[in-house]
């Protein structure tokens, strides 16, 4: 659907994220003597990949206690979302509403034909209906794009890694003769930090892709500039509970950092709501509130 170039950066920090799984595989062979490890990892990064791929509609949904809503409960969004669809020549998607005050929202889906959109109470009640039509054309173009695929393969395969290499701090091979416990240590404190920066890479493209071809569909960079101005404020003022663990493995689908303070630049999801704006006043040929 967009015209970037960033198909090739996406397949390659996904190579590298599958690489670094291997590579543990690799370092526990070494140690124990087998290669059965390489082809267990290598199993368990697919089927853990597949089933986070098919089920990421259900789990981001349920993370977020959402429920699906009718057109007559939810006018303005219907309205919205069937006319963007209709403008892209694409399926409309399932609509859902998080009974949450935090301001936010998230498409999730393996595919365009089995895909949900969902919005918070809290944002329904914070931007006006421009505002909305700019967020949920950023959101349908997340789905239209297929970017949950790439989602949910980078954050099935960083969990991954993570878990793997926890496990080989304490377990370093039946054969300790042959490991090298320097290496297994360094692997296992550098493999869950790399990944997670490769996966928080991935997002920050994926957002940026989002945020201009949204613009693009709606053709109203400056609706999603503003709409972006406001979400930063209103989670400052209605964060999500960062001690959630099922929360935080679906904020990095949402169109704004839920939650309060967090990482610097290089670890967070999302890219810095200036540059966002900046990129769409660009677009837009003059800065907001002009």
């Amino acid at each position: 659907m967009h015209n970037h170039n960033n198909g090739l950066k996406t397949a390659g920090l996904l190579g590298g994220m599958f690489a670094m799984l291997l590579a543990i595989g690799a370092l526990l062979a070494s140690g124990t003597g087998s290669s059965a490890f390489i082809w267990i990892f290598a199993l368990i990064g697919v089927g853990t990949t597949a089933y986070g791929y098919w089920n990421s509609d259900k789990l981001a949904i349920r993370s977020m206690q959402a429920r699906p809503v009718t057109e007559a409960e939810q006018p303005a969004m219907y309205r919205i979302v069937r006319e963007l669809s209709m403008t892209a020549q694409e399926p409309m998607p399932r609509l859902y509403v998080s009974p949450t005050s935090a301001p936010n929202a998230f498409a999730t889906g393996r595919n365009p034909q089995n895909a949900a959109v969902c919005c918070t109470e809290g944002i329904l009640t914070l931007l006006n209906e421009r505002e909305l039509r700019g967020v949920l054309g950023h959101e349908l173009m997340h789905v239209y794009n297929r970017d949950i695929l790439t989602s949910s393969v980078a954050a099935a395969v960083a969990g991954v890694i993570t878990s793997v290499a926890q496990m080989m701090l304490f377990f370093g091979g039946g054969d300790r003769r042959n490991a090298n416990p320097i290496a297994m240590i360094a692997m296992a404190l550098l493999a869950p930090l790399a990944s997670t920066v490769i996966q928080m890479a991935i997002s920050r493209t994926r957002e940026y892709d989002a945020d201009e071809d949204g613009a693009k569909l709606t053709q109203d960079p400056l609706a999603l500039a503003s709409a972006l101005r406001k979400l930063e404020s209103g989670v400052q003022r209605a964060p999500l509970p960062a001690d959630n663990q099922r929360l935080v493995n679906t904020s990095h689908l949402m169109i704004a950092n839920p939650f309060l303070g967090g990482a610097k630049k290089l670890f967070s999801t999302h890219p810095p709501m200036d540059d966002r704006v900046a990129r769409l006043e660009k677009m837009a040929g003059r800065p907001l509130g002009s």
